[in-house]
């Protein structure tokens, strides 16, 4: 017989396991499901079921394939009826006969839900007071009281067990209602926690395959940003059963996150954003283990979290943490897909641990400086255009860890969201790159505190510092009343030297996010000004 078959007769469950019959197996088991005469407290009639029959046959032989391959049955086999069926008829019928009991029980049960829930399949439901309707059989999985069902083991022997009068009688209880309800929740979370990730769509490819998809599984991914780059990376990563990620990120949810990082909710907002996405990730696929880092990426830290995974994604939109990042992965020999976006704009680039790779000093000796390209905060974006890089971060992600042929392109890949032209930007590794060397690691003195952390504006001062705000006069507007940022001198009048930073005192810079800031910092401490702060966070964390 067929491994899945339709048949508009009645159905030949004696035949059919004659079929499977195999002499080494000493375990045999079977599914059938019967029509029955109530559906949610109304008369059924009789049943008709229709398929597409070409698409089902193909799907259903895959899912008996599958089934046979994962719990190493010697045969397996399954038969839906399509056409009319009257009460008490057979509607499905599944067997397996295996070397030992559990693994044909386990077959049987992996087979009829996973016909249920891909196949495409319709039953309409004719009731007696003349009602009708078509409904799609994965309704039926989520309610399996709808047919009886029943597993039976040869050496048992065929016992035949019906459970209409059973129902019919449970029904007129009291509380039989919430018996139900309660029932239908607990067979739900039953089905979740036995759920095993259908990965056959990606499996089938030859260029992953089951050896594939077992790397995979083996594989630790480190997300370093969970915004617009980070959610589908995360997502795509996760789905794809990647075994253990990470995610780093030290921000809270925002409003202003949502339209372009649809992992995140109105209810998230305030929340940080690496504990939500661990969770989210964690309940889209339970075979993942997501573990939530919600701190920023820093000097201290990275080099620890780098070298405990195989494969970074960096994901933020801060040239600093970029820059740091690149360093950590060719310290630890790596690799690393790194992304950023600029309005409809987007660039990818992998970096490969080989000696001839170039990696983001190669391209850049000095790192562009924060602030002098602004962010998504500050030059716009629209949701799509993070997600797309993201989602191709991914696609690279995947095809290292695969080890997928041909190889990434050596430098950058610029895509435009608005006429969706693409362009490749090769480099070379740069013979005089003097980025860190692997097993080089910075010393306790080399990363100078110029970030600090105040819990309002007035502790600033209290502290002795005077302050410095460089956002520009447009955004001043957006402010409370009565807010005092202290000496106003934007970003871009300070780089066009139309106006000067002061030359003496101790100050904190502030911007809206802590990027411009930081960056101007950093700029200023290289010239020697050792007593100039940025604010971590921006007034953004003050007022939040």
């Amino acid at each position: 017989m067929r491994a899945f078959a339709f048949s508009s007769e009645s159905l030949e469950p004696e035949r059919y396991r004659a079929d499977l019959a195999d002499p080494a197996s000493g375990g045999y088991a079977s599914f059938e499901g019967w029509v029955r005469d109530h559906n949610e407290g109304r008369r059924v009639e009789r049943l008709e079921y229709e398929a597409f029959e070409a698409l089902a046959i193909k799907e259903g032989e895959r899912i008996v394939a599958d089934a046979v391959a994962r719990f190493g049955v010697a045969k397996a086999a399954c038969v839906h009826r399509v056409g009319s069926l009257g009460i008490g008829d057979l509607a499905v019928w599944v067997g397996a006969s295996s070397a030992h009991r559990g693994e044909a029980f386990a077959a049987c049960r992996y087979i009829i839900d996973e016909v249920k829930h891909r196949l495409p399949i319709w039953k309409k439901e004719h009731y007696q007071n003349g009602d009708s309707g078509w409904v799609n059989c994965e309704r039926c999985a989520e309610a399996p009281d709808h047919e009886a069902t029943h597993l039976q083991d040869a050496a048992a022997g065929h016992s035949r067990h019906h459970q209409h009068a059973h129902d019919r009688s449970l029904a007129d209880r009291p509380g039989a209602a919430e018996a139900r309800a309660g029932a239908g929740a607990d067979a739900r979370d039953a089905r979740r926690d036995c759920f095993t990730h259908d990965y056959s769509r990606q499996v089938t490819l030859p260029e992953v395959g089951a050896a594939g998809q077992a790397r995979l599984r083996a594989a630790s991914v480190l997300v370093v940003g969970a915004g617009g780059l980070g959610v589908p990376v995360l997502q795509y990563l996760a789905a794809a059963g990647v075994g253990r990620i990470s995610v780093m990120d030290g921000d809270v949810v925002e409003s202003s996150n949502l339209h372009r990082q649809p992992l995140y909710e109105v209810a998230d907002i305030g929340r940080r954003k690496a504990v939500v996405a661990a969770e989210r990730i964690s309940r889209m696929n339970r075979e993942v283990s997501c573990q939530a880092i919600a701190e920023r990426a820093e000097p201290g830290n990275l080099d620890a979290l780098v070298e405990g995974h195989d494969l970074v994604v960096e994901c933020t939109d801060n040239l600093r943490t970029k820059f740091l990042v690149n360093d950590a992965v060719v310290r630890a020999g790596k690799p690393a897909v790194f992304a950023s976006v600029y309005q409809y704009e987007g660039q990818v680039q992998a970096w490969l641990p080989t000696p001839d790779w170039p990696c983001l000093r190669c391209l850049w000796p000095e790192a562009p400086r924060d602030g002098l390209v602004g962010n998504c905060a500050e030059a716009g974006v629209l949701g799509p255009v993070p997600g797309t890089i993201g989602t191709m971060q991914a696609m690279l992600a995947l095809r290292i860890l695969l080890d997928m042929q041909p190889a990434p392109v050596r430098g950058l890949v610029v895509v435009d969201l608005l006429s969706f032209a693409t362009s490749h930007i090769k480099a070379a590794r740069n013979p005089a790159c003097n980025h860190v060397t692997p097993g080089q690691r910075p010393g306790p003195g080399q990363q100078a505190l110029v970030e600090l952390e105040f819990a309002s504006l007035d502790e600033a001062r209290g502290a002795g510092f005077d302050l410095v705000d460089v956002r520009e006069s447009w955004e001043l507007g957006e402010d409370p009343p009565g807010l005092d940022t202290g000496l106003h001198l934007p970003l871009s009048e300070l780089l066009s030297g139309r106006v000067s930073f002061p030359a003496h005192g101790r100050h904190l810079v502030l911007c809206a996010h802590g990027v411009r800031s930081l960056s101007l910092t950093e700029q200023l401490r290289e010239q020697g000004r050792a007593e100039v702060y940025s604010m971590r966070g921006g007034l953004a964390a003050l007022l939040r």
